[in-house]
Parts: structure tokens; sequence; C-alpha cells
């Protein structure tokens, strides 16, 4: 380099620019064949900006080249660590250096830079040696190692410890370490084979737990610096126990006085035994030995603390001292013993006992008083007054105590029994004695009271009202009867059945003897029976049995299974002999009246009328509730002289049921036989019809209804006059005039006379002519009437007369 800048500058002076390059060449090329690394050292832990070295000096430079030719310093990394000064030449540390940050776990440190030169380019290699300095003090991975030695271990046992670390490197490294003064251990250095020293403890004497537990020493790890640097750690010994020593007793004999009443749980006394050993063979258990199994079932020994209480019942007059031996072991299995004596106080701690010799466990409800249910004896194992005793019973009860002999006493009933009333009873009979703290037992008897049959049945109502349709299926259930008894078992158990009564028939009824369910027979007929009763007895299976009545009333609903029965014209009446009108009746003419009657009730009985089939279907109208059949118009000459009409007659049931009138009417000039005998010939001239035979047939067929209805009425009728509960038919209407009912009882009918020998004749008008009811049908109520019939024959007659 010296030579390098001599050339230069030699070139400058002489001027001769050729030669300066000629030299130029050369001396680059001989410099970087034969250039040195520039090598220094620096301390580590150098403040900022130390210096490092004089680059000018040592390049033989001038300052002012390295600012011309742009010298710079380049350290290698990525951190630039030096800084050159360009009008100086001095090359310093940027930061202070940390040799054991910059180059961990390495003896030595060497930091590389470069300094690039401009015009011309040159390039310098450098290195600067960071030198270690004893900064660091040996550490130790912790500050307590904690070690575990039995104490009987021998002497001469190692143990080895934890190495101390230090940072720095050479003389200034771990070097030595040193123990604690103390009277069992010892220190062992050793080097190992990567150079680095270790220690160990060595016993010296043996360690006795029971005389020092632990021991505690300090070891010290000095480096070889100057001055030197040391680091310390604690070593905690633990000496583990060995089991050297049986267990202590504090006394061989314990000896306690206990109250025999002692309640259980009572600590009775309290047996310790020392072992100063460690762990499980220092943790004595405790338990009985050479005790009796009485005294076992009697004291209880907690075997961790030694604790005895009391876990029976201790009694003087049972025994009077206890004594119990009590073994401690420890872990190791080494044990003493200790004797525990107990001497039981008396005191009065015996309730009396009540002992049941005898016992009814069942009695009846009408047992006598003064009957005997129980006998029991009672004893006091005190004595003196606590062995004296008493007897009472709790509570308001038909019960009391006699004495007997020898504490024996009788439990007697004082007052009559009711089962219905109290089923059981549970007696508490206390005993108490006479002692200063009085002590009392209770003992409770059951006595259950048997059932007697002194109740009868009773039934849920006095009447039960149960309705039935008419044409009801036989056999139909309507409903059900219920008596209860107070009773229990077979004297509760109810038996239903109906009530004969003589003289009576059997009624259409039954009822189910297990579970008084009603049937009906047979099927009912509302217009023969509306409703009935009877007697429903309800009986018990006591002994004697026990019963009662109720009434069961059967209310027969009505079905509309009648038709109505046409009163008015008569079935059996001819058609052609019918009314008459004359020719010259005006529109509104009463012509006839159509009567007819329903056996139903109600709206089952509600009829109406109307004009089913006409010869001339304008000339005549019916009323629709009244049955009047009217001219619609008035007569004319064109009208035919005889006129059929047909009737319809219609309940208003579900379904309805109906019935048919025929009506014949002759159209008339006069009432004179001749006209009559002419009007007879002209209708028997006209041929008859299918529809005469027809209403022939239907005439009959009414007339045969008629007659039978007749007849039954009067066999029911017959049958009712029997029977003293007679009920009253269904009634029918009185009143002749139109009602909303539709039946109407009346119709007006019209007698022709003729003289014999004499066209001429008389024609009158008759009072109207009540209709004839069958003898079984009834009068409407409030109504008397004997024969309607009869009573109208004979006022006929004495009109003829």
């Amino acid at each position: 380099g010296w030579i390098f800048w001599r050339v230069m500058a030699g070139g400058r002076r002489s001027g001769d620019r050729k030669r300066q390059v000629i030299f130029f060449i050369l001396c680059v090329c001989v410099c970087q064949s034969g250039a040195e690394t520039l090598r220094y050292s620096l301390a580590e832990e150098m403040e900022r900006d130390s210096f490092v070295a004089n680059i000018a000096d040592d390049l033989g430079v001038a300052p002012s080249q390295l600012a011309a030719r742009k010298a710079r310093v380049v350290s290698e990394g990525n951190e630039q660590l030096f800084r050159l000064n360009q009008n100086t030449g001095v090359l310093t540390a940027k930061e202070s250096l940390d040799r054991e940050e910059i180059c961990p776990q390495s003896n030595t440190c060497t930091l590389f830079f470069k300094i690039f030169f401009e015009n011309p380019l040159q390039l310098i290699r450098g290195e600067v040696e960071v030198r270690d300095v004893n900064d660091n003090s040996p550490v130790f991975p912790e500050k307590e190692m904690v070690l575990e030695i039995l104490e009987t271990a021998s002497p001469g046992s190692r143990f080895p410890l934890e190495s101390a670390q230090d940072k720095d490197v050479g003389s200034n490294g771990l070097q030595n370490y040193s123990l604690g003064s103390n009277s069992h251990f010892s220190l062992a250095l050793g080097t190992g084979k990567d150079g680095v020293k270790y220690a160990e403890l060595v016993l010296e004497r043996q360690l006795d737990r029971e005389e020092q537990r632990e021991l505690n020493l300090l070891l010290t790890a000095t480096d070889g610096g100057s001055p030197p640097r040391s680091g310390t750690a604690q070593i905690r010994i633990v000496v583990v126990d060995a089991n050297d020593n049986i267990p202590v007793f504090g006394r061989e004999v314990y000896e306690v006085r206990l109250a025999e009443n002692s309640p259980p749980e009572q600590l009775v006394v309290r047996v310790t035994a020392a072992d100063p050993d460690e762990g499980s063979y220092g943790k004595v258990r405790y338990a009985f030995t050479q005790t009796s199994e009485r005294s076992r079932q009697l004291f209880e020994l907690n075997p961790a603390t030694g604790e005895i209480r009391v876990s029976g019942n201790l009694d003087f007059e049972e025994a009077k001292n206890h004594k119990m031996v009590v073994k401690a072991t420890d872990g190791g299995g080494l044990s003493a013993l200790c004797k525990v004596h107990v001497e039981v106080l008396d005191v009065n701690d015996n309730a009396p006992e009540i002992a049941l010799t005898s016992l009814t466990a069942s009695i009846p409800e009408d047992a006598p008083p003064r009957t005997v249910v129980a006998l029991f004896s009672v004893r006091d194992r005190d004595s003196g007054d606590n062995g004296r005793t008493e007897c009472a019973i709790e509570g308001d009860l038909p019960f009391s105590l006699t004495p007997t002999f020898d504490n024996y006493y009788e439990l007697r009933t004082n007052a009559a029994l009711d089962r219905e009333r109290t089923a059981e009873y549970n007696i508490t009979v206390t005993a108490t004695d006479w002692g200063t703290t009085r002590l009392s037992s209770r003992e409770s008897i059951f006595v259950q009271i048997s059932d007697v049959n002194d109740n009868p049945p009773e039934f849920t109502q006095k009447v039960y009202t149960m309705p039935v349709t008419e044409n009801n299926s036989p056999m139909l259930r309507i409903g059900s009867v219920n008596a209860t008894d107070a009773d229990t078992g077979k004297n509760a158990r109810v038996n239903y059945a109906l009530v004969r009564q003589e003289g009576k028939e059997q009624p259409d009824v039954s009822v189910n003897s297990e579970n008084g369910d009603v049937y009906i027979l047979r099927p009912l007929d509302y217009e023969e029976l509306r409703a009935f009763e009877v007697a429903v007895r309800a009986t018990d299976r006591g002994s004697p049995p026990l019963s009662a009545q109720a009434v069961l009333r059967v209310l027969v609903r009505d079905e509309n299974d009648n038709a109505p029965v046409v009163l008015h014209p008569p079935p059996e009446s001819s058609a052609v002999a019918g009314e008459l009108v004359p020719r010259w009746a005006p529109a509104g003419y009463l012509v006839a009246k159509v009567v007819a009657v329903d056996a139903d009730a109600g709206q089952n009985a509600w009829l109406s009328y109307e004009l089913a089939k006409a010869t001339e279907p304008g000339l005549f109208r019916v009323g629709l509730h009244s049955g009047e059949v009217r001219t619609a118009r008035a007569v004319s000459e064109r009208d035919a002289p005889r006129q059929r009409l047909v009737v319809l007659v219609r309940d208003r049931g579900q379904p309805p049921r109906s019935a048919t009138a025929t009506l014949g009417i002759a159209l008339v000039d006069g009432f004179s036989e001749a006209h009559l005998r002419v009007s007879e010939e002209v209708l028997a001239a006209e041929p008859d019809g299918p529809l005469t035979l027809y209403l022939i047939v239907c005439l009959s067929c009414v007339s045969a209804l008629f007659l039978a209805t007749a007849v039954a009425a009067v066999v029911v009728k017959v049958r009712h006059a029997r029977r003293s509960e007679a009920e009253t038919l269904p009634t029918f209407p009185k009143s002749a005039t139109e009602s909303n009912a539709g039946s109407l009882p009346r119709s007006y009918v019209y007698d022709v006379c003729f003289t014999a020998g004499t066209v001429n004749s008389e024609f009158r008008f008759l009072r109207p002519l009540f209709p004839c009811f069958p003898a079984g049908l009834p009068p409407a109520p409030g109504e008397q009437r004997s024969s309607v019939c009869s009573q109208e024959a004979a006022n006929l007659g004495e009109e003829g007369d």
C-alpha cells in the first residue's frame, strides 16, 4: 500500500501521464498479490465510539485522500459495527460490544470488515478480535438444590450436584467450587471429558433424622478473572426417616370413671403414643387387643386419633368395670401396649319396659264394656323408687287400665264401640318410674274393631224416576238404583230385588240383584200404561240381614204408533147414502163435519184435515183443523147430483200417520121420495168402477180397526178397574169448537124423514149427535161422562115418541 501511494505521488510530480499509468497498473498488481489483512483487537464492553485503529496511519495515506477517494468501511453481516472517520482516518466501534452476545459458546470472537476506495477502486480486508473481560459471574441453574438422603446412608456416599455456568471463557470462566462449613459433608471436584468442572457431595458422618431433619449448605462457584467473580446456591439436605423408633404411650394405664347413662359418641378417653420417626414410620394406628367382645361392642376406638367413645348402652347392673388393652403400631410394624380401665357409675338410666303378654287383635263393635283387650307387664331394672312404675293411657279413648298383680295390667273397654265411627284404635300406654329424674317408655297397642251388621243399606234417593219410550225393545236397561251400607265386608254387600205385592200382577220391570240395573222386560204401550211404580228392596248379606226400600217410578213416553181413527162418518156407513145438499146452497154452506181422534198424546195427537179426492174438486173444501166440509162455491145446475169426497186425516207425529174418511153427498132440489128414487135409479144405472170396490174395502178395514180398538179399550178398562194404581189414558178434546189440537169430537148429522104414501116429505135438522166413544176410552180430565151413545139414543127415542 505504501508503494502504491509513493508511485502515485511520483507520477503527479513528473507530470508524465504515460509513466503514471504504467506504474499504477504495476503497483495494483503488486498490491493485489502481496497485500496482508489488517488485524486489530478490542476489549468487550468498551464505550460507544471507542477507538479501534487509525487506518490512515496504518495504510500510510493522508487523511485527505480518504475523503477524496470516498473510503468507507463495511462489516460482514447485516449489522454495521464499525465507523470510519474520513477526515481523520480513525476506525471506531459504533456501539459497545458484548462478546457473549456476539459470539456465544465460543472461546474466540473475531469480527470481519472491508474498506472500499474509489478512483481507483481498491478493497482492503480487516478483522477485529473482541477480547473477553470478566464481566459475568458463575450462575447455578437453581438457586436451591434439594437432596433427599436416607438417614441410614453410609459415610462415603457421593451425591452429584448441579454445575454452575459462566459465559466468560478462558481464565475468566469457571475455575473452582467451595462448600460451606459443616460436620457431615465435604466437596469433591472433578473435570469431565469436555473440560467442564463438576462437584459432588461426599457424606463424611452418618445422618440422624431424629437429631436433625434438614441441613442447609452453601455451594460457591468461582471463576479465574481479576478480580474473580463467584455465584452461590443453597443445598437443602432432607434427611429421609428410617423406622428406628417404636411408639411410646404417655401412660401405661388409663383409668376412667363413666356414668352408665353416657350417650353414644361420648368421649371416654384419648390414648396417645408418640413415634419420633417421620412419614409412615411415624404414623401410629390404634386398635383393641386382648379385649372382650362385649367391651368392643360398648366402646369404639378411633384407629387414627386414639379416641375411645361410647358406642353402646352401658349398664351398671350388667357390668361395673370394663378393662381394655390398646395397641399402637407405626407404619414400620413396631408397636406398644397400654391398658384402659373404665369404672361404670350407677344412675337411674333404665326406663320401664313394657312387655305385651296377650292381645286381642280384633274385638266386635257390640262388645260390652269391661271387655279385656290386652294383658301386659311393666318391669324396671333399677331398684328402689327408680324401679317403681305407674301406667296411663294417652288421649280420651274408650279404654282403661286395671292393675292386677306383679306389675301386670289389663286393658279393658269402658264404653260402647262403633266401628262406623272409629274402625281402629292406636292406644299408647306410657309407663313412668319414680326416680329423681323420671324415665318413661311408651308402647302402642293396635286394636281393630270388627264389624257387626248394625246398619241397613241406604238408597241414594227415596224415589227413582226413569223414563222409557213406548214400544221399547225387550230387556232394555233404563237406569240403575244404588244403595250403600256403612258396614264392611259381607255386611256391606247389597243385593237388589223388587218387592212383590199381594194381589198385583208381576210388573214389567226387573232389577239386577248385583248392581241395581233396571230393565224393562217387554215393550210398553203408552196408550195402555202411562206410568207405574214398584218398590225396590236393598238387602245386605249380614246375619241377620238388614234391608231398605225405595220407590221406582217408570214414566212411559208417547210414540206416534197410533193412526187417527175416524169417528164420523162411521167407517161402516155407505158412501152412497150420504149428506144432502140443496142446489141453492151458497158458498160456505156446512155440508158435514169429519170427526177423528188419535190415541196418542201431545203433538202425536194433533190432527189436520185435507181434501184428498173429490168428484168436483172445486166445489167443496175442508177446514184444516175443524174437519168441517163446506161448499167452496155456490152449487150450480151443472154439478153432478152425486158427489163423493175422500178426506185425509193426518197427525203431526214423526213419522206422521193418517186415515181417510169417505163422504157421499147428494145434490137435491127438494126432499121428495120420487126425487130420491130417480136419483137412486140414476145412480144405480151408473156402472160400478173399481174405485167403489176399493172404497168398500177401505171402509171395511177402518170399521174392523175401530171395532178392534173398542174391544181393546174395553179390555184395558176392565184390567185397570182391577188395579188400585190405575193411570188415566190419553185425553181427547171435549170441546166441539175448532182447536189447534185438530181433533174435534163432535159432528153434525142430518136425518131425513119420509111419510109413507106421500111424496111430501118432512126435512128437519137434528141437534148435533155426539160421537160414540169406545167403552175403554176415558173422558177428558175433569169431565164426567157415562155413555154418550146411550144418552143420545135415549134422547132420540124420546123425540121420536
